[in-house]
């Protein structure tokens, strides 16, 4: 009787649930602020802990909602599942973002206004100059080269009879880290002077064949190239499966029909297939742009900003951390977000026209 009573009373559940959610939020929260367990269970706990209280949060919001009327409960119900995402982005992207820009206007420890020296330093500064330029190659040819080879390897791989095992082994790169590829590459770029025994393997190729070995990493500005082929070499695989997926969706029978008609296989590519996927290169170009534009990894593992090879990531964090000028380095990463939002918000305006959202 009271079971019956308690599920047909939503007041009563409730009144149970919403101080239950809050009291396991909460514990959990201050048992892991205060955690006194070794590191597996304190691991095991956190997930435990973390998947039943968002559980528990989404059902006890729902119960809320579900006491307003039909038509009420149909406008705020999509609040309920986007709201929590919507406030960790605002704790943790938004307000970070705006005390950015505050910071950006202050010295070095925040103590005295300083209005737009940081900006000025930026645009004036010799290595930043050279931080803008590696930028700009890292956007041009990261991006350009990704979408080509993504591309090209799409194409080709639907008319081999190895398609999955080609497109796999593409991939593969993908799974590896910024960081992990990095010291891969590191190793196939290594130098020692002629006549040493060269450890990396594109000089040991070198001398195999007779020349002399190369510092691929030391050279100015070759090596930013050299850095750029590693990122290309991870997107590559997320422009594949990307553009994979998209040409599948184009028809077979517009293909057949430019066949027919007596097209040539790049007429059909330029006059039917790439404007059929159009939307699917310009999402993989601006995704890997975006991507390409805050590249800090592959630069800080490989040669750490040295021999010419800074981009504004690598700046904003040595001037963050290491240089310890928290104005210098919430301006460089002003500049980041300014030039990363054009993209992200035409992005934003090529999905609502496919009414992703």
């Amino acid at each position: 009787m009271l079971k019956h009573t308690f599920s047909d009373n939503p007041k009563g559940k409730v009144a149970f649930y919403l101080p239950f959610t809050i009291v396991v939020m909460v514990g959990g929260f201050l048992l892991l602020l205060n955690n006194q367990m070794s590191q597996l269970p304190s691991a095991v706990f956190a997930i435990v802990w973390g998947t039943s209280s968002v559980v528990l949060l989404f059902y006890t919001l729902n119960l809320i909602a579900q006491l307003f009327p039909t038509k009420a409960y149909n406008k705020i119900i999509p609040y309920v599942f986007v709201g929590p995402a919507m406030l960790i982005l605002l704790w943790y992207l938004i307000l970070p973002t705006f005390r950015s820009l505050y910071l950006s206007f202050f010295n070095r420890n925040s103590t005295a206004f300083v209005g737009l020296d940081n900006y000025k330093f930026i645009f004036t500064d010799p290595n930043m100059r050279t931080a803008f330029r590696n930028t700009l190659f890292w956007l041009l040819f990261g991006t350009g080269l990704s979408v080509f080879f993504g591309l090209t390897s799409a194409l080709l791989a639907e008319r081999t009879k190895i398609e999955k095992l080609g497109k796999t082994l593409i991939f593969i790169p993908m799974a590896v880290s910024m960081v992990g590829a990095g010291v891969i590459w590191k190793f196939m770029y290594a130098y020692k002077p002629a006549g040493a025994n060269q450890t990396g393997l594109l000089n040991a190729l070198m001398v195999a064949f007779g020349a002399d070995p190369s510092n691929w990493l030391g050279t100015e500005p070759t090596n930013t190239i050299f850095l750029i082929i590693i990122f290309v070499w991870i997107q590559t695989g997320f422009a594949l499966v990307v553009l994979a997926a998209a040409l599948k969706g184009v028809p077979n029978d517009i293909l057949e029909a430019g066949r027919i008609d007596g097209a040539s296989e790049m007429r059909i590519l330029f006059s039917i297939i790439l404007p059929s996927i159009t939307g699917s290169i310009v999402t993989v170009s601006t995704t890997i742009m975006i991507a390409a534009l805050k590249s800090f990894d592959i630069v800080y593992s490989m040669t750490n900003g040295l021999y010419g090879t800074e981009v504004l990531a690598s700046q904003q964090y040595k001037q963050m951390f290491k240089f310890l000028n928290y104005g210098r380095g919430s301006a460089i990463a002003i500049i980041i977000l300014i030039a990363v939002s054009p993209v992200i918000a035409y992005n934003l305006k090529e999905f609502g026209k496919r009414e992703v959202f």
